[in-house]
């Protein structure tokens, strides 16, 4: 068996498996199509884009993404690594100025002695040692070449929100508040009464959306979006029903607006999109509608009148396979032991989900190089449960799965009080965690 390890994509799990390839001591190459090619989503030149939001979410150790950031971490996550450099403020969360943390990455990645970046599209699946890691966006000839290989694939739809200057957000309307007062204020709160939420729902139903490429028209649903629930496009959750949104993105709780003290019928929630807070997204604004009707129905939000974008949503093919029947829970091919797979395309879902399986498939792709037996991550720990989740036969019906705390254990006893259970799960699986390092 070659030593060197082909790594396919210069996302977050591709860069994350390379990184641990390289803190082994094995050569390996890093494929990368950009900057000769871009995916419809993808725009920026560097590594690890974040294409959606730029929120690595929760960072309290309680909760269960910062239980697993905390994992990756202690792993040696050159994602964890590289965010805290381009931290912006978000509140409870990890979020971060999007060029800054690819370009931390990008250069780490490039000045590694055992990483060799070769920027080149991959159309077909590399005999040896190979990681692909190249994303629900996968291209089309490498996909292709996956397909023939697995035999089984499903799709789905994912959707990014609009991006707007802070400049242009009208803060006579608009207040600074983070929900329950927790953190700092960071997020821009645009309060709605009955009458401005009503008049804005009924313009957001019936908008129009836009136009599907014709090699997307056949994976969507003939009553609707064929999507993953924790990317649906606002348009769609808000035909749900007239208080779908209120219960959800737009729900008012633990928010207070200064001008009446009281809680408003509905809040739009933006967060900061870089450093310097000059731009600003809208929370859980994913969206397909044409880019007129977005600045259109968007500037009926109170305090974005006059709303200035710097990006409109869009939507895209999302791709995975369907693991459970294919991979194992280093997620390597239970049937091709030396090809892995990693990120959003293995089942898992979210940025951290997907950094954090290029670690742990990076991690047993170099163990197998070094004749050692396979790592298994116990299932306490939260990466050691979506592992388990996307590698289970048993499962029927397989979805994306993201961090959270009901897929881990149950603890030995019931406790009434979420917020303690959660904080004894997450240090129970950090401290196995521990064990499970000191035991490599």
């Amino acid at each position: 068996m070659s030593e060197k390890v082909k790594v396919i994509g210069a996302g977050l799990a591709g860069c994350e498996a390379a990184w641990q390839l390289a803190r082994a001591g094995i050569d390996c190459e890093l494929y990368e199509m950009k900057p000769k090619k871009f995916t419809p989503a993808h725009k920026y030149k560097g590594f690890a884009e974040l294409v959606c939001s730029n929120s690595l979410k929760a960072d309290r150790i309680e909760s269960a993404a910062g239980m697993l950031k905390e994992e990756m971490r202690r792993l040696g996550s050159v994602t964890m690594e590289c965010a805290e450099e381009a931290r912006v403020s978000a509140g409870g969360a990890l979020a971060v100025d999007r060029e800054k943390f690819s370009d931390a990455v990008t250069e780490r990645i490039r000045s590694n002695e055992h990483i060799t970046v070769i920027e080149e599209e991959i159309t077909e699946i590399p005999e040896g040692n190979v990681i692909i890691a190249t994303g629900p966006l996968t291209s089309d000839g490498l996909a292709e070449s996956i397909g023939k290989l697995c035999g089984e694939y499903l799709y789905f739809h994912d959707a990014a929100a609009p991006i707007v200057t802070f400049e242009s957000i009208d803060m006579d309307k608009a207040f600074f508040a983070s929900r329950y007062g927790r953190g700092d204020a960071d997020y821009i709160n645009c309060p709605m009464d009955r009458e401005e939420y009503e008049r804005f729902y009924n313009e957001l139903i019936t908008a129009e959306s836009a136009p599907l490429k014709e090699h997307d028209k056949e994976h969507f649903a003939k009553d609707g979006f064929k999507v993953y629930e924790g990317c649906m496009p606002v348009e769609v959750l808000a035909k749900r029903g007239e208080d779908t949104l209120r219960f959800g993105p737009l729900k008012p709780v633990g928010l207070r607006d200064p001008r009446t003290d009281k809680r408003p019928w509905a809040v739009v929630q933006l967060r900061a999109e870089n450093t310097a807070g000059s731009m600003y997204n809208l929370v859980g604004f994913q969206t397909n509608l044409k880019f007129g009707e977005q600045k259109r129905v968007f500037s009926l939000i109170p305090g974005l009148e006059n709303a200035e974008f710097m990006r409109y949503g869009v939507m895209h093919r999302n791709t995975f396979l369907n693991s459970p029947k294919l991979l194992n829970e280093q997620f390597n091919m239970c049937t091709r032991p030396s090809l892995y797979f990693a990120g959003q395309m293995t089942g898992v879902e979210g940025y951290i989900e997907s950094a954090a399986s290029g670690i742990f498939a990076g991690l047993n792709m170099a163990r197998q190089i070094q004749g050692l037996s396979p790592a298994s991550l116990p299932d306490t720990t939260m990466l050691g449960a979506l592992s388990k989740y996307i590698s289970s036969p048993e499962t029927e019906n397989f979805q994306p799965m993201g961090c959270n705390m009901g897929i881990l254990p149950e603890w030995g006893e019931r406790i009434k009080d979420k917020k303690l259970k959660y904080k004894l799960l997450a240090e129970r699986g950090l401290a196995d965690l521990d064990r499970f390092i000191a035991d490599l």
